[in-house]
């Protein structure tokens, strides 16, 4: 199977590039200004923006399937219009697509999201990756869209944030609760879609959720750090639109993929 990996260069991206070519894929990774930098990996520049681009490099790959992670978290142009310009170029290939969302389209609440949920945005991201999604269901219902959480592993931003909040650098929130998922595990999920028919919304999340504040004490466990520094605020008290509670119910994925999603206090077990 010939899989194209757009957005290669990022961290789930070139996760999936490393894991489709340890599985003898033949992969073919995009980046734009980053570097992707997996062996065996066929490396080409694309701007997702670029809507005859993209057509262009679809058409001259011919992939089986289509495995789409750009997004810019400040730009409606990579995250939602980008989305929807793979999705066509896609399809007019007749490739299998997989699309990969996030929670950070919900509103949070109390209780757990549902694969079905619709999208309840509170910030232009989440309006963005809304949009995204929109668009992809409505150019190929067929399309598999992953909503997943705070990705960790090697080079994960979201580590760094939290050794930021131990050293006294950034603040982690102790009222957002979400469902990090390792990056390794999400990519297997996402190959193993790529390769079966599944449509549609799909949750694919670690089982734990955990706040951001006890994500980096869980950060200071695993790596031997001082705890005492940890710096923490609340998103209530700095009035930020912002999603809170938003915990995925990955059920589904579960049942469905062969690949076990391990949870946070797994993953960062000392």
């Amino acid at each position: 199977m010939r899989v194209l990996v757009v957005g290669g260069s990022g961290l789930l991206g070139r996760a999936v590039c490393r894991r489709g070519v340890d599985a003898g894929l033949s992969v073919v990774g995009t980046f734009h200004s980053g570097e992707i930098s997996v062996p065996g990996v066929a490396a080409r520049r694309l701007d997702v923006t670029d809507r005859a681009a993209v057509r262009a490099l679809v058409a001259e790959v011919r992939p089986d399937a289509v495995v789409a992670t750009p997004y810019r978290y400040d730009d409606w142009a990579v995250t939602a219009d980008g989305a929807a310009h793979v999705a066509v170029a896609a399809a007019e290939a007749g490739a299998r697509l997989v699309h990969v969302s996030s929670d950070a389209l919900h509103a949070g609440r109390p209780t757990p999201y549902a694969d079905d949920d619709p999208p309840t945005p509170v910030h232009a991201y989440g309006a963005a990756k809304a949009a995204a999604e929109t668009a992809v269901r409505a150019i190929d219902p067929g399309a598999a869209l992953v909503r997943t959480s705070l990705i960790l592993g090697e080079g994960s931003k979201q580590i760094q944030l939290c050794r930021d909040a131990l050293a006294g650098r950034a603040a982690l929130f102790t009222d957002e609760f979400r469902c990090p998922v390792d990056v390794t595990d999400l990519a297997d999920a996402v190959l193993e879609l790529a390769a079966s028919s599944y449509p549609g919304l799909l949750n694919v999340a670690g089982p734990d959720a955990v706040s951001r504040a006890d994500l980096g004490l869980l950060v200071a466990e695993r790596f031997g750090l001082d705890a005492a520094g940890l710096k923490t605020t609340t998103g209530a008290a700095l009035g930020l639109a912002r999603p809170l509670d938003v915990r995925l119910d990955s059920t589904r994925a579960a049942g469905l993929l062969r690949t076990r999603l391990r949870g946070v206090r797994e993953l960062l077990a000392p």
